[in-house]
């Protein structure tokens, strides 16, 4: 009787420390943009994480290697139809949305693996498209993480780094 009345108590603790994490706000909050670019409809979902003084990047985001673009989970790029990214055929569908940041060029990723958590599982063979763009030092900082669409491009913004990427 003691050990049913001991896993009880045990049970409704967990739980409730599990509903107190569940309803804690995100460090890196989930964002989401929308764009119509010609016919398409984009959606685009990541998490959005915040400068706090650090190095971005080369740093905490090292040069040369597969980045989820954002935090927690991979970023998501969502098109109802084909679309032109940097002149190559992108063809409708969901994909997850990695980089790879570089400090003179960034390779741009659209892998057919998008519901995974952060580029742990990143499998190149998955990818969909990879192209080559070039980043542009800004002198406004951006502290969140934010990717917009303007005007038929793609921005990736983040601390004084903004990486244009063209859809059409």
């Amino acid at each position: 009787m003691k050990t049913i009345a001991l896993v009880t108590a045990l049970l409704l603790g967990l739980n409730g420390l599990y509903a107190q994490e569940k309803d804690k706000p995100r460090a890196s909050p989930l964002m989401k943009t929308e764009a119509i670019v010609g016919d398409v409809k984009i959606n685009i979902q990541y998490g959005s994480p915040s400068v706090k003084g650090r190095i971005i990047f080369g740093d905490l985001v090292p040069y040369g290697k597969v980045w989820r673009t954002g935090a927690n989970e991979a970023s998501v790029f969502e098109i109802n139809k084909d679309i032109q990214v940097e002149g190559k055929t992108l063809k409708a569908g969901k994909y997850g949305l990695f980089t790879i940041p570089g400090k003179d060029k960034w390779v741009i990723i659209f892998n057919s693996a998008w519901s995974i958590w952060g580029a742990y599982d990143y499998k190149e063979k998955k990818d969909v498209l990879r192209v080559e763009v070039k980043p542009t030092m800004v002198p406004d900082d951006a502290e969140k993480f934010t990717i917009y669409v303007e005007d038929g491009t793609m921005y990736l913004h983040w601390a004084n780094t903004k990486v244009p990427v063209a859809l059409k």
